[in-house]
């Protein structure tokens, strides 16, 4: 078998013409992506000035290695799970309602239109 050579993604554009995005892309690699990741192109980290920080290769490197947690072989179905302890609630006493006073009124004699209105009904 004969390996052929990468083709080149071509694109027309709406006026007719093609773009090699590729092409495009390697030779804007160095500049400033638009956004707030203070990123190039290519994806290496900026600094206030423009320069890089840290290289794409040094951020996936660095993501890696971070330790994500154990792994467990075991499926999930075969895994036994601890039996679920009860819930102990402990009970409050319940509140005692408040106790009012009510204090005796002394009916004073109606004047006016509520005098006037006690007849009708």
């Amino acid at each position: 078998m004969v390996a052929r050579a990468p083709r080149k993604r071509m694109y027309r554009t709406m006026q007719g013409r093609y773009i090699d995005i590729e092409k495009l892309r390697g030779a804007n690699e160095d500049a400033r992506a638009v956004g707030n990741m203070n990123v190039n192109a290519r994806g290496d980290v900026l600094g206030r000035s423009g320069q890089v920080v840290e290289t794409k290769q040094e951020v996936v490197k660095k993501y890696y290695e971070m330790p994500r947690g154990r792994v467990d072989d075991t499926p999930a179905r075969m895994r036994q799970t601890p039996a679920p302890q009860p819930k102990i609630i402990e009970s409050k006493p319940a509140p005692q309602p408040k106790v009012t006073r009510r204090t005796k009124t002394t009916s004073t004699p109606k004047k006016g239109i509520d005098a006037a209105l006690d007849g009708i009904e």
